[in-house]
C-alpha cells in the first residue's frame, strides 16, 4: 500500500538568482512559491544560509524567513538551515525568539554544524577559519537553554526568546549530526538535495540511536531535489538546470540558475561527479514522479519529504509543485 499520501511534504527555497535576474526579483518569486505551495498543503517552507555566493539570496535567513512568514498564514516557515558555528547562540535565540513570537506556532529552527562558506568569507564574518566545529554540541545546548524556560540565577537571557521551545531540527549529510539528533531526542533531516551517498546510513544511525528526548519518537525528514513537469521527456530538459548549477559549482563560475539546454558539454568524469551530488533526484511526468518517490519512501522510510526544485522559469517551478502535489492527492 502506499504512504505517499500519509508523508507530509515541505518545500526547501535555495532562494535562486537567475542568470540575468536580481535579489528583489527572487524575493518575490519565493513569497509567490510559499503562497501557491501554502495553497496547495505543503507543510514547511524553509530557506538555507549561504554567503558569498552569486547564486542564492537567502544570506540574511532570519530576515527572510519574517519575510515569508508575513505573507503566508499556516506554513511552518523555518531554515533549512542556520549554520550555528556562524553565530553567537544568543543572537540565534533571540532572532528565532523573535520569529516565534510574531508568528506562534510556525517557526522552524533547523541547524546545521558546516561553515556554509570559504576562509575569506569566515574572516569576513569575523570568525576563525581554524576553528573547527568541535564544539557544536556545547553552541546547540546553550541555544537550547535560551529558548527554554528561564532558571534562578541565570543571568544572561534570550528576550524574546526565552520560553519560546522553538522547534529545534538537526541538518547533515553524513552520520554525526544524525547520531546527536538521536542522543537528544531531536527531529533530524538529511540533506540529500546535494549529498545523498549517506543518506541510508545515517538514517539508519539516527533511528538505531534514538533515545527519547524532545520527541518520544524518531521523526526523519529528507531532502531531494524535485523536477515535475507533464511528461518524462520535458521533466529531464527542465532537470539540466540544476545539472549545469552543480557543474559550474565544480568549475568554480557562476551558480546563477541558467535555462536549460537540449544538450550539456561536459567530460564523463564531470557527468559523474553532478550525477553523484544528484543521486537522489526525482525526474519526470506524473506518474514517474510516483514511482520514483514510492521507491525512495520504501528504501528510506522516510517520516517527511522536502523537495528543491530548481528551474530557471519560475511558472515552471510552481508547476512542478502542483504536479506533486496532485501525485501526492491522488
Amino acid at each position: 500500500m502506499s504512504r505517499l499520501a500519509d508523508i507530509p511534504l515541505s518545500v526547501l527555497d535555495l532562494a535562486p538568482i537567475t542568470r540575468d535576474g536580481t535579489a528583489a526579483e527572487t524575493f518575490r518569486h519565493s513569497v509567490d512559491l510559499a503562497q501557491q505551495t501554502e495553497r496547495l498543503g505543503y507543510n514547511r517552507y524553509w530557506l538555507a544560509e549561504h554567503h558569498n555566493i552569486d547564486g542564492i539570496a537567502s544570506a540574511a535567513t532570519s530576515v527572510l524567513i519574517g519575510h515569508i512568514a508575513g505573507a503566508t498564514s499556516t506554513l511552518r516557515v523555518g531554515s533549512g538551515g542556520i549554520m550555528l558555528p556562524n553565530h553567537p547562540p544568543l543572537a540565534i535565540a533571540e532572532q528565532f525568539g523573535t520569529l516565534a513570537t510574531l508568528y506562534p506556532d510556525r517557526i522552524d529552527l533547523g541547524l546545521g554544524r558546516a561553515p556554509g562558506s570559504d576562509g575569506i568569507t569566515m574572516q569576513a564574518m569575523r570568525r576563525d577559519p581554524r576553528a573547527g566545529v568541535n564544539d557544536f554540541p556545547d553552541r546547540l545546548d546553550e541555544l537550547r537553554r535560551y529558548l527554554g524556560d528561564s532558571v534562578p540565577g541565570q543571568r544572561v537571557r534570550a528576550i524574546p526568546g526565552e520560553g519560546t521551545h522553538v522547534p529545534i531540527w538537526l541538518l547533515g549529510s553524513s552520520g554525526y549530526s544524525a547520531q546527536l539528533a538521536a542522543r537528544l531526542g531531536l527531529p533530524f533531516a538529511f540533506a540529500g538535495q546535494f549529498a545523498p551517498g549517506y543518506m541510508i546510513e545515517a538514517l539508519h544511525l539516527y533511528r538505531e540511536g534514538f533515545q527519547p528526548g524532545v520527541l518520544d519518537n524518531p521523526h526523519a525528514m529528507i531532502g531531494i531535489p524535485l523536477v515535475a513537469a507533464d511528461t518524462d521527456e520535458r521533466a529531464r530538459f527542465l532537470a539540466t538546470t540544476q545539472q549545469q548549477k552543480f557543474l559550474n559549482l565544480i568549475r568554480g563560475k557562476s551558480t546563477r540558475t541558467l535555462p536549460p539546454v537540449e544538450n550539456l558539454d561536459w567530460s564523463p568524469q564531470e557527468q559523474a561527479m553532478v550525477s553523484q551530488n544528484l543521486g537522489a533526484a526525482v525526474v519526470g511526468g506524473p506518474e514517474s514522479v510516483r514511482q520514483q518517490l514510492e521507491n525512495l519512501l520504501e528504501q528510506t522510510g522516510a517520516d517527511e519529504i522536502m523537495v528543491n526544485t530548481d528551474c530557471f522559469d519560475h511558472a515552471e517551478r510552481v508547476k512542478s509543485y502542483e504536479i506533486l502535489a496532485d501525485v501526492w492527492k491522488a
